[in-house]
């Protein structure tokens, strides 16, 4: 169903752009039953194309209403295009792919944002910015017309977030008015069918290179009757998910190696000292801990390679040159021959002392000498077999994906 409607917009602006006049600027509005505000933001787009004299259009990206909202746009002069997919993202991807304009600017229809006052984001695209983002928190928010919540906590701490793993130069990573040049987005491959669509757009436009400027803007109270579809936990939690499964290295990777170097050293160090090494502990509790440390940094960095195998078996984005390694070790045959060999020394090194433990008639051993032989050998039979594991779930993994792929091939040759 996806790719068939987005294959049929993309039939009918291709046939319209052949016959028609060139269309500058699209001013795109998502809508789910917005028709308490939906004439108001129409006629403001459409008093700004007039007065500005931008040849354009306004399109409607309706996700299903059920108040109405399609025929009162299109009496309002509004081009409908219908998404029968849910979701913040899935209206807007197609509504993106439907646009005849040449740039676009999208922004909620709930009379939050003025659709009169788009000079800023014009001017910006016609110098060559590829990608222009509103930001309130350099502009204005209006009174109730953000939580408390979202102003001094949610925003600041995604937008920071992005900030800081993807160089972005962006203030407010979450404004929903933004412009941007309908070709170059198009390119980024924007997949996210729900509120997550929004950060995608921004992360793949700074991995890509683009051209990103940003520009004040103003935040009104909606005008709407009821709740918003926004969700402030679940929503949030979905942006940050997504921004953290880009950088893996970051959240697993540099963490996980750190912790697991740290456990292996002290192992290490208490093996050739086991009389000690100055005040430093080198005893069998100080090896437990660090036994714990190195598994618990060696799972973190197997969440690193599966994040990025995910990452490319749903083409999100291209993988970066310095996580090829993650992808090479998640495909090919070192974890499942490395782990194997890791729980067979384990094995080795438990059934040693359990020889040797059986030799003195099961009596007691010295708890010294046995806890330094089946910390590292329990250590190597954790870590052995989550490598077999994980070398199993990601091939599972590459085969759920790959298994979707023929059907939604067939479905978009079919349409």
């Amino acid at each position: 169903m996806w790719n068939e409607v987005i294959s049929e917009n993309k039939v009918q602006v291709e046939a319209s752009r052949k016959t028609g006049p060139d269309i500058e600027l699209t001013i795109l509005m998502p809508c789910l039953n917005e028709a308490r505000t939906l004439p108001a933001c129409i006629a403001k787009a459409h008093g700004f194309l007039n007065s500005s004299g931008i040849r354009g259009e306004v399109v409607v990206a309706d996700n299903g209403s059920s108040d109405g909202s399609q025929t009162l746009a299109a009496a309002c002069g509004a081009r409908v295009v219908s998404v029968p997919v849910r979701g913040y993202g899935a209206a807007l991807i197609v509504g993106i792919a439907a646009a005849k304009g040449r740039y676009v600017v999208m922004g909620d229809a709930d009379e939050s944002y003025d659709f009169g006052a788009l000079k800023s984001f014009v001017a910006e695209l016609r110098l060559g910015s590829q990608l222009v983002m509103g930001n309130r928190f350099r502009g204005a928010i209006l009174p109730g017309a953000m939580p408390p919540l979202h102003r001094y906590l949610g925003n600041p701490v995604l937008s920071f977030v992005g900030r800081l793993f993807f160089k972005s130069p962006i203030g407010d990573f979450h404004c929903g008015l933004r412009g941007f040049e309908r070709q170059a987005i198009l390119q980024l491959g924007l997949c996210c069918e729900g509120m997550e669509f929004a950060s995608e757009m921004i992360v793949k436009a700074s991995l890509s290179h683009l051209r990103i400027a940003e520009v004040p803007t103003t935040l009104s109270p909606d005008g709407r009757d009821r709740p918003p579809h926004l969700r402030t936990w679940r929503d949030g939690w979905r942006h940050l998910r997504f921004l953290l499964l880009f950088t893996p290295r970051w959240l697993f990777l540099y963490p996980g190696a750190a912790l697991a170097l740290l456990g292996l050293a002290q192992l290490v160090l208490a093996h050739f000292h086991a009389d000690g090494w100055g005040r430093w502990p080198v005893g069998i509790h100080t090896q437990l801990l660090a036994s714990a440390g190195m598994v618990l940094g060696y799972q973190t960095m197997l969440f690193a390679m599966g994040a990025v195998l995910a990452r490319h078996c749903a083409h999100l984005n291209t993988i970066h040159p310095r996580d090829r390694w993650a992808l090479y070790v998640a495909s090919g045959s070192l974890l499942p021959v490395g782990g194997g060999s890791a729980t067979l020394a384990g094995l080795t090194l438990c059934a040693s002392l359990t020889w040797q433990w059986g030799s003195s008639g099961f009596g007691a051993l010295d708890p010294e000498a046995a806890m330094r032989q089946i910390i590292p050998g329990v250590a190597l039979l954790l870590m052995g077999t989550q490598s077999v594991l994980a070398s199993i779930f990601f091939a599972a993994l590459r085969s759920a994906f790959d298994s979707r792929r023929p059907a939604a091939t067939g479905q978009t040759s079919g349409s």
